[in-house]
């Protein structure tokens, strides 16, 4: 299997993916469970490469596809890799799943 299903449809884990992928961009880290931040963090590292027109066709909200291009990506020009971080939280109260941070480094 090439990617986690998240327990939802293929719709809203896409729909999912975008929003968290635009919130990590936006606000330079979000908390959200662990097997979410591995796949935040693969699809977020894929919007740094990519060309400006499929950032757009997948980001949620304009403004942040241009900071990535002005503030972002010129700020790891010279990085060959690993933009974000995932660092392990607690576990969260209502059903103790594993929570995480994730950072842009």
């Amino acid at each position: 299997m090439g990617y986690r299903k998240l327990g939802v449809k293929s719709a809203h884990r896409r729909a999912m993916l975008r929003n968290a992928t635009t919130s990590l961009l936006k606000n330079g880290q979000i908390d959200t469970t662990e097997p979410r931040a591995k796949e935040i963090v693969s699809v977020t590292e894929k919007m740094i490469l990519a060309s400006r027109r499929r950032v757009l066709a997948y980001l949620t909200e304009e403004d942040v596809a241009t900071k990535l291009f002005n503030e972002i990506a010129e700020k790891y020009a010279d990085r060959q890799g690993g933009y974000t971080r995932i660092i392990r939280l607690d576990q969260r109260r209502g059903d103790a799943a594993q929570m995480a941070r994730i950072q842009m480094v």
